[in-house]
């Protein structure tokens, strides 16, 4: 059997995928192997940004030749064929019996219609941790980079202020840098906030 690769709380995806999977047109993405999820919401990357975060709704694996129209549809071409020739543009040595990874999702949150009102745009956090770590690091201070890095493993700002500061009420420490970090991936356009009409 073919060994299993692991994927973390981010996939990427070639750029011009970005608006099929935004606009719910695709809802899979197929990748060679046998590929493992390890959690259940993920952000998704294309064109050098963040652009939604996903609910994994179901993993499967079938053999090349195994793949089918329903599968092809659900990952945004009209065709089996249509998606073969692109596994084979992505991985030229990929053969009728190679096992492939097909993972349904569905976008549980855009990333790039952002809430200007909501004091993290309607983000998460811990989301905003992972994004800043994944995009920022030349650019964070020992210090900012650990409080992130924490607060993406206890997905808590109050946790987060105890186990770095012994003190809840130092809470504001970390909000700080939530911002700070929030305001760099705006300036830098990773994140966009959304239009005001």
């Amino acid at each position: 059997m073919v060994k299993a690769r692991f994927l973390g709380r981010h996939i990427m995806v070639k750029g011009r995928y970005i608006r099929d999977i935004v606009e719910g047109r695709k809802t899979a993405t197929i990748r060679k192997g046998i590929v493992k999820p390890k959690y259940r919401e993920m952000i998704v990357h294309g064109g050098g940004r963040p652009i939604a975060k996903i609910s994994i709704e179901r993993v499967y694996h079938k053999k090349v030749k195994e793949l089918t129209d329903q599968d092809a549809l659900k990952d945004g071409f009209s065709s089996r064929e249509e998606l073969i020739e692109e596994l084979k543009k992505v991985y030229p040595d990929i053969t009728e019996d190679d096992w492939v990874t097909i993972i349904e999702f569905k976008v549980i949150q855009r990333l790039d219609h952002l809430e200007p009102e909501d004091p993290y745009m309607g983000l998460e956090p811990i989301d905003i941790a992972r994004i800043a770590l994944r995009y920022l690091a030349d650019e964070l201070d020992e210090h900012e980079h650990e409080i992130l890095l924490d607060l993406t493993r206890t997905g808590s700002i109050r946790a987060t202020a105890i186990r770095l500061f012994g003190n809840l009420n130092k809470r504001y420490i970390v909000r700080k840098t939530l911002k700070k970090a929030l305001n760099m991936l705006i300036e830098k356009g990773i994140l966009r906030k959304r239009d005001k009409k």
